[in-house]
């Protein structure tokens, strides 16, 4: 009778458990043991990573071992694990794993949730391995597999990389690899393994914000977007803290920041391993990047959701305790107190409802930058209260890179396209820094990235109508013309804008064509297309970025018959015959394009807004001097 009792009691304490979310740290607030079979209580915490390994080689099925996670707060709590046996290379040559199933009230009734990759698992007081796989989303059993620690050790060891991705030497993963390396896990006994995910917060974004990050991750673990918050604090120079480092132990949840700042993208896993200086967590990694600098910090557990489909923990980061380093297949390791290395970002918009400002830190990986300045700044533009489907937007600022002179940005992006406006200058604004960051040529960092947005209320379209000369068609080198030009702006009255140009002297006699155009077909025919596809050197592409012509203005250009070639950035208009003739053979073999006109630009205005069009004049030069 006495022996039922105790059965009654103990599974209504477990029912307890599984229906109101108590944990072992309530129940011992109230009074209560820990549930009959824990292999330890949490009072006594998970052995420290200096008890020892447990050798693989040590391993027999039935064997029972002791597993910590946070299922809720920051305390890990205990689960017990009953190994199932070892599948022999089942994470790749040479690259074993542990099968094993967890038993206790909380695994039970949560599953194998996110966040949970990492988890330390022990026989006794020696160190097994890492919960890291799971088998499919609706498995009856809360089924796992377990990195070995011997493989993860090997993270640890190897040689310091540094606290950034551009080291020599290393290869940055390609968007195409990391959606490989993230889509398939390693296949044992017929049954289909998986990482289990890193849960991804993006905190304080728009869900369109969150919705373009997902389309840009699309077969990559990053596209799974969980709930969660960030730190208390939104200060960028956040540096490790030696109290919040005193705090961690294996089983705690742990951070890798990819944003920080105003915005925070952050993706969470559990630490396997850590020593006076060495950290390592997750049992697989996050990006399989290689070296990488991303902050570490805290992580407080909100509450684990339970869910047959995509179980999860709730988190919000904490502070920063050091910076992780690698990025590997068998662990994401990093250094305890040392500082990330990381882009700053400045966004600043203006609009009739004022301005606003977004700060943030980026991380500095080829792959992902990127598409983290475009969600970054796609969200800045989406946090107003004055932005509505007309909203225009007049984009200016710097890309600054080490070495270098600043890259200046100057763009128009108009209301009224397919594309939403935000969108659309995000997306703009990103290709241009894409260009420039991931040249081949570049080799110092990217110091900053300053924004400013102009948001306009209203559509800033304006179309080139027509274009006419004001006088005969006939002149003489040295003549002053004036070209009269038709512009219609979005649902406004059309105006003419007069700009006067003056014939060089050096014309001679015969047809000249005038191109009266907008700012991407005036830089369109001045930068020819190159005969070769070898990507353009960065200084360059960095000359002719900074000759790139305002949308908002109308340009006047004479079509002189004289030949012009292109190389290094610079355009070269009116070379004697002599020089293109040296040119030509070259033209093949280097980064020279020839043509037989040059633009030379004679005059601009104001249009007031994203001009497009364009139209040709032509005009005959007679011989003999100046009329006027």
């Amino acid at each position: 009778m006495k022996e039922t009792k105790a059965r009654l009691a103990a599974l209504a304490l477990a029912l307890t458990i599984v229906a109101a979310g108590v944990g072992p740290a309530q129940l011992r607030a109230q009074g209560a043991s820990n549930p009959p079979g824990t292999a330890a209580s949490a009072a006594a915490g998970p052995p420290p990573s200096t008890g020892g390994f447990f050798p693989l080689s040590e391993v027999r099925q039935g064997m029972m071992g002791t597993a910590w996670t946070v299922f809720s707060g920051t305390k890990p709590e205990p689960m017990q694990v009953e190994i199932l046996g070892v599948l022999r290379g089942a994470r790749g040559p040479h690259q074993d794993m542990i099968l094993a199933t967890l038993r206790g009230p909380r695994p039970e009734y949560t599953g194998v949730v996110e966040g949970m990759s990492g988890s330390p698992v022990y026989i006794g007081k020696r160190l097994l391995g890492a919960i890291s796989y799971r088998i499919g989303q609706f498995s009856k059993e809360p089924i796992a597999g377990i990195t070995p620690i011997e493989q993860m050790m090997e993270v640890r060891d190897l040689p310091a990389s540094g606290l950034r991705t551009a080291d020599a030497g290393h290869t940055p993963a390609s968007a195409t690899e990391l959606a490989t390396s993230q889509s398939a896990g390693p296949v044992g006994a017929g049954l289909n393994f998986q990482e289990i995910e890193t849960p991804l917060v993006m905190s304080g974004f728009q869900p369109a914000a969150i919705q373009l990050w997902e389309r840009k991750m699309a077969g990559t673990s990053l596209a799974m977007v969980a709930a969660g918050g960030m730190g208390g604090s939104s200060d960028m120079d956040m540096k490790p803290s030696a109290a919040a480092e005193a705090t961690m132990e294996p089983g705690s949840a742990v951070s890798a920041l990819l944003v920080r700042g105003d915005l925070e993208i952050s993706g969470t896993c559990t630490v396997t391993y850590l020593d006076a200086n060495h950290l390592l967590a997750c049992g697989h990694p996050i990006l399989q990047a290689g070296p990488v600098s991303l902050p570490m910090t805290t992580a407080d557990v909100v509450t684990t959701l339970a869910s047959p489909l995509n179980a999860f923990k709730i988190i919000n980061t904490g502070a920063t305790v050091g910076a992780f380093t690698e990025d590997r297949d068998s662990a994401v390791g990093g250094l305890l107190g040392a500082q990330a290395h990381m882009i700053p970002m400045h966004v600043a918009v203006h609009g009739p409802d004022g301005n606003r400002q977004v700060n943030v830190q980026i991380l500095d990986l080829p792959s992902l930058t990127p598409q983290a300045v475009e969600v970054v700044l796609y969200d800045a533009l989406l946090e107003s209260n004055s932005s509505t489907a007309e909203t225009s937007y007049h984009l200016t600022g710097n890309i600054d890179l080490e070495g270098y002179q600043p890259a200046p940005l100057n763009m128009w992006v108009s209301a009224g396209d397919p594309i939403p406006a935000p969108m659309e200058a995000a997306l703009q604004a990103g290709e241009r820094f894409s260009q420039l960051y991931s040249n081949g040529a570049r080799r110092g960092d990217v110091q900053s990235i300053d924004l400013h947005i102009d948001s306009i209320p209203r559509l800033v379209k304006i179309d080139l109508e027509n274009a006419r000369l004001t006088s005969n068609d006939i002149v003489h080198a040295g003549d002053t013309v004036v070209v009269e030009a038709t512009i219609r702006p979005w649902q406004q009255p059309e105006r003419n804008i007069r700009i006067p140009i003056r014939l060089p002297v050096r014309l001679g006699p015969g047809n000249v064509r005038i191109l009266v155009s907008d700012a991407s077909t005036l830089d369109r025919t001045l930068n020819q297309p190159r005969l070769m596809s070898r990507p353009a050197d960065l200084r360059a592409l960095l000359a002719e970025n900074r000759r790139l012509h305002a949308d908002d203005r109308i340009y006047v250009s004479l079509l002189v018959p004289e030949a012009q070639a292109g190389m290094d950035g610079e355009s070269l208009t009116s070379l004697p015959l002599s020089v293109a003739n040296a040119l030509e053979p070259v033209r093949s073999t280097d980064e020279i394009n020839m043509n037989g006109e040059s633009v030379d630009v004679a005059g601009e205005a104001p249009a007031g807004g994203l001009l497009s069009g364009f139209q040709v004049l032509n005009i005959h030069v007679e011989a003999g001097g100046s009329l006027n």
